[in-house]
């Protein structure tokens, strides 16, 4: 199977920002270990800060993945265009957070991706992504 992560604004940081909510292990290195664990599966990544962008990956990876792990980053609560894309395309998208959003500040507390992805996952830290990748490979 053909697996796109594509993690949002900030998420470049993970390992040196805010490491009492994110950890202190990179994306990088993170990443690393989950294309071992699937060797048998092609896990591909893409990272943007700009919201257009993330809509420009959900839209390429439409037919070119058997599936989507979405982290969208502040995105989730503020972004009609990202959630308008994930529900445009026809792979499944998983939305995925590093921390619990609902136990964080209120306006964490919605995602205007969770409507139209077919399923969350959040609050197991990286781990996260491995949830998300174990449900699209079924």
């Amino acid at each position: 199977m053909k697996i796109l992560i594509i993690n949002g604004a900030n998420l470049n940081l993970l390992g040196c920002r805010q490491p009492e909510i994110y950890g202190r292990e990179s994306f990088e290195d993170y990443l690393g270990a989950l294309r071992a664990r699937y060797s048998e599966h092609t896990i591909d990544h893409y990272q943007s800060n700009i919201e257009g962008e993330l809509v420009d990956a959900l839209q390429r990876a439409d037919g070119n993945y058997d599936g989507v792990v979405l982290n969208a980053g502040g995105y989730t609560h503020t972004s009609v265009v990202v959630r308008d894309a994930v529900a445009a395309i026809s792979c499944p998208v998983v939305e995925v957070h590093i921390s619990s959003i609902l136990s964080r500040e209120e306006f964490r507390h919605i995602s205007l991706i969770a409507p139209v992805a077919v399923g969350s996952i959040m609050g197991f830290g990286m781990e996260s992504y491995r949830l998300a990748v174990e449900h699209i490979i079924g």
